[in-house]
């Protein structure tokens, strides 16, 4: 005891906003379930595992921590499973975790020696107490950053339902017997409350649902809300009110009244129709529904370096999917694992390894790479007992995901997000923490340049030059391998729709695609009208070209499975790619100004010097279908604000007469730095000038702005005449080499849109292809190689 008084002044007691980490290594993925315990820092309320705890010792000199040990209680007996019926986890009617129960120990420890004292006792001093105590009772970090039930959207009450106008029609609706006024649908079917038409819904990707009658009849008189027929029962609560206003299932606190005035005893209707959400929960729970899972085959699970799962946070399949394949590359797996062991990270870690992304990134790498937490089935993987679980448990990866989507608008919800997108910003965060050194940063293993070539009606030229990371493919449909057999399909499919008929499995044909015609179709020379040249003093049409000036390490390919529609409607294209497992994209190669080719003028050119645009938005909004040229316009002109003022831009300046023009040098001049963002830096004490350069040189972000104030030697040198974003700043040659590629992996996707649906990993490694889904790991007997979304490819060098 007198050992431990002595270490009191570096013994605190939490306060109620103190971080306490109690159930998770801040460096490694022991628990307190691991075999070790867990040992949280009574100092800084870090918590770490046996092995790591000697490190904090080494590092900070704090010597006082609580030893946390949880232990299995045996179960007496199985509990039958029930079928869930709330999109949650642990609550009632949501999914059963069935997880067994544990009891705690804890113990003080006094390090370097692990001296070990026992709580409670009544002999330890009163300030140790109360810090303890405070520990324990505390909600942890881990628990404060993270969503516990994996639920849908709550539904707020809508705007029009405590005064939503109801017409005097004498409109009444029977208990049965409904159908479509437009059409012959029986289901699907939606009750407009403001006039009591009963209409379809709408028309859903692959054909099936409605006909779009319910939504047409809103777009033409307004009346915002309607309920979903058989989705009413006594229960009011649990019917599906939809109001197309707010493009969004509410809750409406006057729906009995509501229905009473349209003649209908809720009372007596009984359920037959699911709801929104329980389609969604459908689609959760059965998983037999696509091929990316594989589902139906007897997968044989996998186990060891390399072969670790991810659990589900959930909707966080994207991250589990994109980081799976993205450290099975050379330059992450060198960068975060073979080449920076979990020491030398934490040793570089500020006070707080968990908000630090370069330890986060290791900590993951290592645990997914390292196979300590992917043992073979039967086996626990915290403490080596064996179990009668059939799989391993995954790790999960709380700590990264809340570090990689810190103040991002998205990224730090629960809810599902774009895999292309979480690829570009992880890219994005990896290039910056690895800003000035570029030998280390696995990002450029990604990067490559595309060059556009433009030829006016004079025979001269102009280059524009764009760094990117992902090469966005659009699909031409009319290459489709399968054509007829298609274009038959789609006959049948309208005989049948016209009859109310269902198309059966084994009847869709879906255009089949290969990838080396999308390929093709990127460098295939095009048209662009309304181009002006400054040779000829005129409008005119010039043909564009683009290739790629380097060939990256790895490739990444990005489908455009999502297109707009006239409209601006989305719709996503139900086709398959062949993808080969080895490609040749030499012919791809662009070589820049070429002996007997003649500059246009340079205001009729893109310069890199006189281009702002944050390539993260212009890769966003080309992959919706936009021409990049309109993209880039519609960057600068929002300042790089976002892609929703970017789009919201676009949009209103579609049909401007300049829209095709290039961007000039002044578009690009010092005046588009926001002038919002200015004011802010100069509150903070910096000059006006410094200012606009710092914005300039970082895209319009704030925070690298600061960054380049406090060490512009990681930015441009020469503000004035360069600025364009940190993406496009190569001051260091890109990786280059042969255009033979092979396919490393791909992650694929199911779903209406890609901020909805499932993600799934396939990774080729170790003369094997191997599923990656979520937690579940095995060999791919059936890889879906033709429903990729994003494709790995890595660059063979002879």
């Amino acid at each position: 005891m007198e050992l431990l008084r002595s270490h009191l002044s570096r013994v605190r007691i939490p306060e109620p906003t103190s971080r306490v980490y109690k159930e998770e290594c801040c460096i490694s993925f022991d628990t307190p379930r691991s075999e070790g315990g867990l040992f949280v820092d009574m100092n800084t309320f870090l918590a770490f595992g046996k092995e790591f705890v000697g490190w904090n010792f080494e590092k900070t000199g704090n010597p006082v921590y609580l030893h946390i040990k949880e232990t299995q209680v045996p179960s007496s007996e199985d509990r039958p499973s029930k079928k869930p019926t709330r999109l949650a986890v642990g609550v009632d009617g949501g999914f059963e975790n069935n997880e067994p129960v544990y009891e705690q120990s804890y113990h003080l420890v006094i390090l370097p020696d692990f001296l070990i004292l026992p709580f409670p006792s009544v002999e330890l001093p009163e300030k140790v107490r109360l810090a303890v105590d405070a520990v324990i009772s505390s909600v942890g970090a881990e628990k404060k950053e993270q969503v516990a039930a994996w639920t849908a959207d709550t539904k707020f009450i809508s705007k029009h339902a405590m005064d939503l106008k109801q017409l005097d029609n004498g409109v009444i609706i029977p208990p049965s017997g409904w159908k479509c006024e437009k059409c012959d649908k029986t289901d699907n079917l939606w009750l407009n409350l403001t006039d009591g038409s009963i209409l379809c819904g709408r028309k859903n990707w692959d054909g099936t649902g409605g006909n779009n009658h319910a939504v047409n009849h809103y777009t033409e008189t307004k009346y915002p809300l309607a309920v979903k027929l058989g989705t009413i029962t006594d229960d009011l609560n649990a019917a599906d009110v939809y109001s197309y206003d707010e493009d969004a299932s509410v809750s409406d606190p006057l729906l009995a009244e509501h229905l009473q005035h349209l003649g209908i005893d809720f009372t007596s209707l009984k359920k037959t129709e699911m709801t929104t959400a329980e389609r969604e929960l459908d689609i959760n729970t059965n998983f037999d529904w696509n091929r990316i899972q594989e589902s139906g085959e007897d997968i044989e699970p996998l186990c060891g370096p390399g072969y670790t799962g991810l659990v589900n946070l959930g909707n966080s399949c994207y991250l589990a999917a994109t980081m799976q394949v993205v450290l099975s590359t050379r330059g992450f797996y060198s960068r975060y694992y073979a080449d920076q062991s979990l020491k030398v990270a934490f040793d570089k870690a500020p006070a707080d390894p968990t908000v630090d992304l370069n330890t986060q990134l290791s900590k993951l790498a290592h645990g997914l790479l390292s196979g300590k937490y992917s043992l073979p089935a039967g086996q626990n993987a915290d403490d080596g007992k064996t179990s009668d679980t059939t799989k391993q448990q995954g790790i999960s990866p709380r700590m990264f995901k809340s570090v990689i989507a810190a103040n991002h608008p998205e990224f730090s919800t629960m809810r599902q997000q774009d895999a292309l997108e979480f690829f570009l910003h992880l890219i994005d965060q990896v290039e910056t923490i690895n800003m000035g050194n570029h030998q280390s940063d696995p990002s450029r293993s990604f990067k490559f340049a595309i060059e556009e070539r433009l030829q006016c009606p004079s025979g001269k030229v102009a280059y524009n030059r764009r760094y990117d990371y992902i090469l966005s493919l659009n699909i031409p449909l009319e290459k489709a391998i399968n054509k007829n057999e298609w274009e038959k399909f789609k006959i049948l499919k309208a005989e049948k729709d016209a009859s109310g008929e269902k198309l059966a499995p084994d009847e869709i044909v879906r255009p089949r695609v290969p990838l080396m015609d999308c390929l093709d179709y990127f460098v295939a020379p095009e048209e662009v009208h309304d181009f002006y040249s400054s040779e000829l003093n005129a409008r005119t049409t010039a043909i564009k070209k683009a290739g790629l000036t380097s060939f990256p390490d790895y490739l990444v390919l990005h489908m455009r499975k999502f297109v707009l529609e006239e409209g601006w409607v989305p719709k996503k294209l139900d086709v398959y790619i062949d993808a080969p497992d080895s490609i040749d994209i030499s012919h791809m190669r662009s070589k820049g100004l070429q002996p007997g080719e003649e500059l246009l003028p340079d205001d009729a050119s893109v310069e890199d010097d006189g281009v702002t645009a944050d390539e993260a938005i212009v890769s966003q909004l080309s992959s919706m279908g936009f021409p990049y040229l309109h993209c880039q316009k519609a960057a600068v002109n929002t300042s790089n604000a976002g892609v929703e003022d970017a789009m919201n831009w676009l949009l209103s300046h579609m049909n401007d007469p300049d829209i095709d023009e290039p961007i000039s040098k002044a578009q690009g001049s010092i005046q588009n730095a926001d002038p919002s963002k200015v004011n802010t830096l100069m509150q903070f004490g910096f000059d006006e000038e410094i200012a606009r350069n710092a914005l300039l040189a970082s895209g319009g972000d704030i925070e690298r702005a600061t960054e380049w104030i406090f060490n512009p030697d990681s930015g441009v040198s020469n503000m004035q005449t360069s600025s364009s974003s940190n993406r496009n700043q190569v001051d260091a040659p890109l990786s280059d080499g042969t255009g033979k590629y092979r396919l490393l992996g791909f992650v694929s996707h199911i779903g209406t849109s890609t901020h909805c649906g499932h993600y799934v990993a396939h990774i080729y490694k170790n003369g094997k292809w191997s599923i990656f889904n979520d937690d579940k790991v095995g060999v791919s007997k059936n890889p879906p190689i033709d429903m990729g979304y994003l494709y790995f490819y890595e660059r063979i060098d002879s």
